[in-house]
């Protein structure tokens, strides 16, 4: 099928809590390519007999990612999220001058730029195939970091030189972007580059999307090479795999990301997301729709 999933040193394992996800997105993803009967009775089998053999000494990100790509054989389709990601950045554009009067406004547009990336990381197909991007801008930007290392954050950055910056989810870039312009505005010295996923994986953002937002205007843009819905430092090009190891500080966004890179095994990486599970709940002794910013 594809690529090789190897197991990645750096990765969480897979909880039985992660199975029956995962069984519950093959089902999703049916309901967003309205799939037939037949064609979701297909889907939803094989997914559910796949897992009967999953490796529990892998991620979560990286059992899914061959199960995604044969749904996607199976629906005859390159991209099964393809609509939906369009849909989340259109909805993510009507918000942009919101958000940038937001930060410009805000006594302190540093933590304005961080709780503008964690707004995005609410658009999450894996989740739930809808959601109330109104609310959760409301919600974020009332809400502290619940696990609050920005102000360490803040310090390090003024030392930095070079930031890699993992992306997420598609829609989520293009708050990724305003973040970034944002962090450029109050490091000038620091040069960033966005990293998106090697091929459609869920919703994840790849270079597809990144090039129609215009990132590669405002930063450097690396393709990672990586096929999972998380950086797996181990499926990574060479090219991104030094990257990685070089970069002076890297900030990875969302729950894929934090799965597939914990636990970490490099200094000056902070994860920004929004805990969506019990699994990762536990993980960083949180709870579920908390907000984090941590440093590893």
């Amino acid at each position: 099928m594809g690529q090789s999933y190897r197991r990645s040193r750096r990765s969480m394992t897979i909880q039985n809590e992660c199975i029956t996800c995962i069984a519950g997105q093959s089902k999703r993803v049916c309901e967003a390519i309205h799939a037939n009967e037949a064609l979701s009775s297909t889907i939803i089998t094989y997914v559910e007999n796949a897992l009967k053999n999953a490796d529990f000494t892998l991620s979560p990100p990286v059992i899914a990612a061959p199960l995604y790509e044969q749904m996607a054989v199976l629906a005859n389709t390159h991209d099964l999220y393809e609509k939906q990601k369009q849909h989340a950045t259109e909805q993510a554009k009507t918000y942009l001058p919101f958000l940038q009067e937001t930060i410009e406004q805000s006594n302190d547009p540093f933590i304005a730029a961080l709780k503008t990336a964690v707004v995005g990381n609410v658009i999450d197909l894996a989740a739930e195939v809808s959601f109330d991007l109104h609310d959760a801008i409301n919600s974020v930007f009332h809400t502290p970091f619940h696990h609050d290392d920005t102000e360490t954050l803040r310090t390090q950055l003024e030392n930095t030189k070079t930031v890699l910056y993992i992306g997420d989810n598609a829609g989520e870039h293009i708050f990724d972007a305003l973040t970034i312009q944002s962090l450029q505005n109050l490091y000038p010295e620091i040069d960033f580059t966005y990293m998106v996923r090697g091929n459609p994986i869920i919703n994840d953002v790849t270079l597809s999307e990144a090039y129609e937002a215009g990132i590669e205007k405002i930063c450097t843009l690396m393709d990672s090479g990586v096929p999972t819905p998380g950086f797996v430092y181990s499926l990574a090009s060479p090219e991104a795999q030094k990257l990685f190891d070089s970069a002076d500080f890297i900030i990875a966004k969302g729950m894929g990301n934090y799965e597939c890179i914990t636990p970490v095994q490099r200094q000056n990486i902070c994860f920004l997301l929004k805990v969506k599970c019990s699994v990762v709940a536990h993980s960083l002794n949180r709870t579920i729709g908390d907000i984090v910013c941590k440093l590893g």
